[in-house]
């Protein structure tokens, strides 16, 4: 029971946390849980969804709040590469979130969703989509299915 926990929730707290800024990979966790085969391989792709999912949601909260500081000498981005990346992402429309899983880009485009004002219920279905997609796609080349 407590093994089941600690993998669980430590499988969840990586991919929440890999879904923000921080340089983490929930991959290498899902995986190895996998190749250890104590685990639902159904459970542990649920879980790992959820958690990404919902650190996704984080930065959707982020954005929603960022703009008002983009002139800030201390902000981290300039006004004109958040403009570059508001007119990519305005471009492209909400089905850019469908590489919301993707390493480099997936995290800004969540990020810029919340800035553009997604909707919440359309981020989280599309996010979802994607995420659940990376997850399923790992788990079945890991098991040779």
């Amino acid at each position: 029971m407590l093994g089941d926990l600690a993998a669980f929730g430590g499988l969840f707290l990586t991919a929440f946390a890999a879904a923000t800024v921080l340089p983490l990979q929930s991959e290498a966790v899902l995986v190895g849980l996998l190749l250890a085969g104590t685990h639902s391989p159904a459970m542990l792709v649920l879980v790992a969804t959820i958690g990404n999912v919902l650190g996704s949601a984080v930065n959707w909260l982020l954005g929603r709040g960022i703009d008002r500081f983009r002139d800030r000498k201390w902000f981290p981005a300039k006004p004109a590469a958040l403009d570059s990346a508001a007119a990519r992402y305005q471009r492209y429309g909400r089905w850019s979130l469908l590489l919301s899983w993707a390493p480099v880009i997936g995290d800004p485009l969540t990020v810029m969703a919340g800035v553009l004002r997604e909707p919440l219920w359309s981020f989280l279905a599309i996010v979802t989509i994607a995420k659940a997609g990376r997850y399923l796609a790992l788990a079945a080349a890991t098991l040779g299915l």
